[in-house]
């Protein structure tokens, strides 16, 4: 985002609309303002007539209403007891302008929680919708920074910045209109040091813009450092990298620092400038009341009409400075919610404009001629042809980066080829309901995620359909039962975050049983057994006998030990079919795969 100073009404007009959402609340928050705002108008009036009627004994002769009210409520004719009285109800309104403060606090604060809510389920049902793409080219850190800081600052937006902000300009405009009317001399003279003020506000959110443009930057910078370094920590210990990286952190760190004290520094000059100004104002004031009292009789200028004067410059510069301050907040906001937005306005979604629902998925599953490129024309998969009979297994071998896994993350349209067509049956992917075409998809990848959640959870992935009974059995059959109940809890375990606590056999046996509950039609194996020691392989191939039952399988396999038995295997190289054929045969055709195979059991 450059680094421009002007206000984005554009932008901030967006943010207001989540308010439409919430009405009644924001109504009642704007009312509530109302009420502080006359109040705060009240107290200074009523207190300088009190001065002027019960001290000074001069009632002023520009303040009829505020005679009239004292008059027709008198609780006695005794002096003292109507000192006593007023006094009272100065207090009273002392304490209904603070009961009115902290209804405000809390409305603001329920209507941001409340608006941030509902933008948090927006953006992750949106994030949900992404192709994966977006999140290879992004690092996680941003997206938890987007996900959770950037939302809490809009949250402030409304809590304690535009609502606020409204009931102080109200508050603003009332206060200047009693002091005109009031004295229009008293208020031009108190007004002098406005100029200035405006002036320096001006200044003052130019510097926070840039200050909080910095520090979201280096926001996003540390989440992403702490994320990536915590998650593989393992390695950076390895390799002997902790002096290294504690040094880059430092660094990191020191420009968190800097980015927050840029914002720090412009608050610390601008707050004693308002108040240099608003001292200004006084003293303008005292100025000239002195000058007039030599020049008029003091009865023309009553000293509770002073005293109220100064009391209502106070509350005419408190709102100015809680207005900066709010506009801060603001601006915060309004760069974070720039990059919430620049999500939410991001077309990066798989097409989903597939109906089909009523789909046999125990058809053959046919790539024809199909071309795809993560970028531009550099073509990962050059022409693919192949077909998968029902019931069938079909294994893809090759090098690392041969297109492999792409002709998976296809059929599973993680990614859109751009040339050709995949089909299941007589019915293209593209054309079948997005849900009805994973939902029949099961994938066993080789590093298998689980969350930090019990085992249970983990198999059902919360499936209120999926009984306790179900994933005994499928356990059972995929020979995982023994260890799960051998667990200190037994299927109730928590495996902590991404199943830290387990070995990569465990996980990769849970990932089985997750995929057989699912009863998936098509069963699609990455690599399964690439990373388990032989003991683990041995069980995962029984697991993978029982889970091909009936299925029509893809799988992708480096041990060409697990895939001999295979009804068609494929060799891929540089995004092409090479050879195709059984095992046996393409071992009598003394190719790629005779090569493969050789170097395997060397």
């Amino acid at each position: 985002m450059s680094e421009k100073s002007k206000f984005d009404f554009t932008l901030f007009k967006r943010l207001l609309g989540y308010m439409k959402e919430h009405f009644w609340l924001s109504f009642i928050s704007f009312v509530v303002m109302i009420l502080i705002a006359l109040i705060a108008i009240a107290q200074p009036l009523l207190i300088g007539e009190i001065v002027n009627r019960y001290i000074m004994f001069s009632p002023s002769p520009k303040m009829d209403w505020v005679q009239a009210l004292i008059n027709n409520f008198q609780p006695s004719t005794d002096p003292s007891a109507q000192i006593l009285a007023w006094t009272i109800v100065v207090i009273i309104f002392l304490l209904l302008e603070g009961l009115l403060s902290f209804l405000t606090t809390y409305l603001g604060a329920l209507l941001g929680q409340s608006i941030i809510k509902d933008m948090r389920v927006r953006l992750f049902r949106h994030l949900n919708s992404f192709k994966l793409k977006y999140f290879d080219r992004t690092p996680n850190g941003v997206v938890v920074t987007r996900m959770v800081s950037d939302i809490e600052a809009v949250a402030e937006v409304f809590s304690t910045g535009f609502i606020t902000i409204l009931g102080d300009f109200l508050r603003l405009i009332l206060i200047l209109v009693t002091m005109f009317l009031y004295d229009w001399e008293l208020t031009l003279m108190t007004l002098i040091p406005i100029p200035l003020l405006i002036i320096s506000t001006r200044i003052f959110a130019r510097a926070m813009k840039r200050s909080f443009q910095k520090e979201r930057t280096q926001v996003a910078k540390l989440n992403t450092f702490v994320q990536e370094h915590v998650s593989g920590m393992m390695i950076v210990q390895l390799f002997n990298r902790t002096n290294r990286e504690y040094n880059t952190f430092k660094g990191i760190n020191a420009d968190h620092r800097q980015a927050h004290m840029d914002a720090i520094w412009a608050n610390s000059i601008f707050f004693p400038v308002v108040e240099f100004l608003s001292s200004l104002s006084i003293a303008a004031v005292i100025f000239w009341s002195l000058l007039q009292m030599n020049v008029t009789s003091v009865s023309e200028q009553p000293t509770g009409m002073i005293f109220a004067f100064i009391l209502l410059i106070y509350k005419l510069y408190r709102p100015i400075r809680q207005m900066a301050d709010r506009f801060n907040v603001i601006q915060r906001g309004m760069v974070r919610s720039e990059r919430v937005f620049e999500i939410l306005d991001r077309q990066e979604h798989i097409d989903s404009s597939g109906s089909l629902t009523n789909v046999d998925f125990d058809e053959s599953i046919q790539f024809n001629n199909v071309w795809f490129a993560y970028n531009d024309e550099d073509w990962v998969l050059k022409g693919i042809d192949f077909k998968v009979p029902e019931g069938k297994s079909v294994a893809l071998v090759g090098a690392t980066g041969a297109g492999k896994s792409t002709i998976i993350n296809l059929l599973t349209r993680f990614y859109e080829f751009q040339k050709g067509d995949v089909k299941i049956g007589e019915h293209s992917i593209r054309d079948i309901e997005l849900n009805t075409l994973r939902k029949n998809i099961a994938i066993v990848l080789q590093d298998v995620f689980l969350f930090s959640d019990t085992i249970m959870n983990n198999i059902t992935l919360g499936d209120k359909n999926i009984s306790r009974e179900q994933v005994i059995e499928a356990a059972k059959m995929v020979g995982a039962h023994d260890f799960i109940t051998k667990l200190p809890e037994g299927y109730d375990y928590n495996v902590r975050e991404r199943g830290g606590v387990l070995s990569v056999g465990q996980k990769q046996l849970i990932s089985f049983i997750r995929a057989y509950v699912y009863n998936p039609k098509i069963l699609i194996l990455d690599e399964a057994t690439a990373s388990v020691d032989t003991e683990s392989e041995e069980m995962i191939q029984n697991a993978t006998k029982a889970l091909q039952q009936g299925r029509t399988s893809i799988i992708i396999a480096h041990r060409l030990s697990t895939i001999v038995n295979s009804d068609e295997i494929l060799v891929i190289d540089q995004g092409q079919v090479l050879e195709r054929g059984t095992h046996q045969e393409l071992i009598e055709k003394d190719g790629q795969y005779k090569k493969l195979y050789d170097l395997n059991f060397s």
